[in-house]
């Protein structure tokens, strides 16, 4: 089968690009019923159907009870686990602080599970096996960092922008209180360097690991 890309270079027509990626969901919804133990099938499914309303929140932080009325952790974590595993999400723990190394600040009951812009990006980081991939918030809920990445040298706050909107109140909110030797902020703008902020076209978002200091192996 031709991917998205394939088929919009060959044929310009977003409408068929639509389509294949909704085969490709459909296909994965497929396999938890033959892959998935089918006790927690249900829990899958609910979990799956529930990310894109969870980003689309102001606080993108997973909530249990947007799943299921009154849903505890308990119910939902090995469904989670599974689509975690399996690499059809992922888990980005958050962090309230910026030294190394960033483990040692994650707290796991919080984190966000990522499926849209935001999952391009986190996908693009996660390929880095050397990165340690987070999001921070302050303690008053009043800061939050998209994705917080740990370099084993240096932590660099990184802010997503869907599309050409710049304003960086969270990151600069960041900077005066960590002081990071650098800040990156991506979106659908051209690359930029400014005194303490370089942008990043989403389509460059794997440079970062240049900017930050290592590379893969």
């Amino acid at each position: 089968m031709a991917t998205g890309n394939e088929r919009f270079a060959e044929e310009k027509d977003f409408n068929e690009v639509r389509n294949i990626q909704k085969r490709i969901i459909t296909a994965y919804e497929q396999d938890f019923s033959k892959h998935a133990p089918n006790e927690i099938v249900p829990k899958i499914r609910m979990v799956w159907n529930s990310i894109p309303s969870q980003l689309a929140k102001e606080n993108k932080k997973f909530v249990y009870g947007f799943v299921r009325e009154g849903g505890r952790a308990k119910e939902f974590e090995t469904a989670i686990m599974w689509l975690s595993d399996c690499g059809l999400i992922h888990k980005v723990s958050r962090v309230n602080a910026a030294g190394i190394s960033l483990k040692a600040y994650e707290d796991l009951k919080a984190f966000k599970l990522f499926l849209v812009t935001e999952q391009y990006v986190c996908q693009q980081l996660k390929t880095n096996k050397n990165l340690g991939v987070y999001y921070y918030m302050n303690d008053r809920s009043s800061c939050e960092i998209d994705f917080v990445i740990d370099t084993g040298e240096k932590i660099v706050p990184v802010e997503v922008k869907a599309e050409v909107n710049l304003q960086a109140k969270s990151l600069k909110s960041y900077r005066e209180k960590f002081k990071p030797e650098l800040s990156v902020r991506t979106s659908m703008s051209d690359y930029k360097q400014e005194d303490w902020l370089v942008n990043l076209p989403l389509y460059a978002v794997e440079g970062i690991k240049c900017l930050g200091g290592k590379e893969s192996d």
